[in-house]
């Protein structure tokens, strides 16, 4: 215990100090992001402090392999995939690449890290547990893809996706606990105690943004690590699915509708629900609020459906249910035009 806690305290630490370097680097490389049409910040705001994360996050990673304390195989499946995905992160916050480019890459690194992962899953339904074998390799592979870049689509306004990553890791982490999987409960851990550490400077008002580099890497490293939980407990599947409601039913919603309008998934907006909140009630209210779901209503669900994996699914039905009424009385994916 005591050493789960040092990492998590050099994480923080680590993270903080990294990211205010960041910061100066980027105010000297004039990495600014600057705001236009469709930006929701007013003010030009350094970007690119995600790196911070990463670094803290490989090299404490590192430490755990070379004191024997991480596996080989859950090593070789995360580090890499997590680097390589950061790295095209890092290069699009300084020369942009195509979609094309990107999501080609995301799709290889995630596939590099389901193939040493493994499977197969057995989940649980209502009916009984279930086996599946490689068509949930090939549904992981796509709904990981989506969730990486999800968390992209999400990192639109100060503190929202750091602050998400904080909670999924910390409530993660107590699921893989439940599963008796220690290694992945202390990546979590550790994963977010990175985060929070990003967090204290990017909490509104930001001071700095993760970019690309910092929000494709959170994305990757959470869903990686929630799949390694799956595989070993394929009974945590609705919790863990329960766990990243806000993110995936706004992406889901406004991407959705916009592609059904013949727009371009990948392009920038501001038709997403959560820039809708904090137009009408500012950055902190809404950043605020969105925690606050997932603590009193998301986290307290995800640990009913890993106590009763049997009603897994009616309990992630009902989770979702008032994240979409809400989603929608929002405006998610409504043309902006037609707010």
């Amino acid at each position: 215990m005591t050493e789960v806690l040092l990492l998590m305290l050099l994480a923080l630490a680590g993270t903080a100090l990294l990211t205010g370097l960041m910061r100066r680097y980027a105010l000297a490389q004039a990495l600014l992001d600057i705001p236009n049409a469709r930006s929701s910040h007013q003010g030009s705001t350094p970007r690119g402090g995600g790196l911070a994360m990463v670094v803290s996050f490989a090299v404490l990673l590192s430490v755990q392999y070379l004191l024997g304390a991480l596996a080989p195989q859950l090593m070789i499946a995360v580090l890499p995939t997590l680097l390589v995905v950061a790295g095209v992160g890092f290069w699009d916050d300084h020369r942009p690449l195509s979609a094309l480019t990107r999501i080609t890459v995301h799709f290889l690194a995630i596939a590099w890290a389901l193939y040493w992962l493994g499977g197969p899953l057995v989940i649980a339904l209502p009916q009984g547990p279930v086996a599946i074998g490689w068509p949930a390799q090939l549904l992981a592979l796509l709904a990981l893809v989506w969730f990486l870049n999800l968390f992209n689509f999400m990192d639109g306004i100060d503190g929202i996706a750091a602050g998400e990553a904080v909670f999924v890791a910390f409530g993660g982490a107590w699921l893989a606990a439940m599963s008796g999987l220690g290694e992945v409960a202390v990546m979590l851990l550790v994963l977010g105690a990175a985060a929070l550490g990003f967090l204290l400077w990017n909490w509104p008002p930001a001071k700095i943004f993760m970019g690309d580099v910092g929000s494709g890497f959170l994305g990757a490293a959470l869903g990686v690590l929630a799949y390694a939980g799956v595989v070993a407990d394929g009974f945590m599947l609705w919790a863990w699915i329960i766990l990243v409601g806000v993110f995936v039913t706004d992406a889901t919603l406004t991407l959705g509708r916009r592609v059904l309008r013949g727009e371009r998934w990948y392009q920038a907006h501001r038709s997403h629900a959560y820039q809708r909140a904090a137009r009408r009630w500012g950055h902190l209210r809404t950043t605020a609020g969105v925690l606050g779901i997932n603590a009193a209503w998301l986290l307290p669900m995800a640990l009913l459906a890993a106590i009763t994996p049997a009603m897994g699914l009616y309990i992630a039905v009902l989770a979702y249910l008032p994240l979409i009424v809400l989603a929608l009385w929002l405006g998610a994916g409504i043309a902006e035009d037609a707010a």
